[in-house]
């Protein structure tokens, strides 16, 4: 069976700004391919990701969060875990799952630094979509 959709999953922290990079996926790769699941902060992304990945349904997985600095230490902790499980779950499901987890070192919750950030994700989900279509690709012409 060849896959033709994309699993979309965000975290719920900070939705104003990790919602954008659902909007850039979604002007690359369009949303009528795109399931979207939600989750409820950075820290459970690998293992939703794992789970769709592992489900056989999706051609690629994209995986977005924005994990803060909140001033303790925490936050690099969280970042590094997230990265790790998302190439982890990507390399033992055979599956692409792409990170579009981000975490600014000087992020202020002001609407100056917030829309800077929306317009960030934005990019970073288009930039998603196009490298799930480059894997894609790729990984046809390996396999034929």
């Amino acid at each position: 069976m060849t896959q033709t959709r994309y699993a979309f999953v965000k975290a719920n922290w900070h939705a104003d700004i990790v919602d954008r990079a659902l909007e850039g996926f979604c002007q690359v790769i369009p949303a009528s391919e795109v399931d979207v699941f939600d989750v409820p902060g950075a820290f459970e992304l690998p293992l939703v990701a794992r789970d769709l990945a592992a489900s056989g349904r999706y051609k690629a997985v994209a995986a977005a969060a924005f994990v803060v600095d909140g001033g303790i230490y925490r936050h690099e902790f969280v970042a590094q875990a997230v990265v790790d499980g998302l190439m982890r779950a990507g390399l033992d499901t055979g599956v692409p799952v792409l990170s579009v987890s981000l975490t600014p070192h000087h992020y202020q919750e002001t609407e100056h630094h917030a829309e800077i950030y929306r317009a960030h994700f934005i990019k970073k989900g288009q930039e998603a979509a196009q490298a799930a279509l480059m894997i894609a690709r790729t990984r046809a012409a390996l396999a034929a």
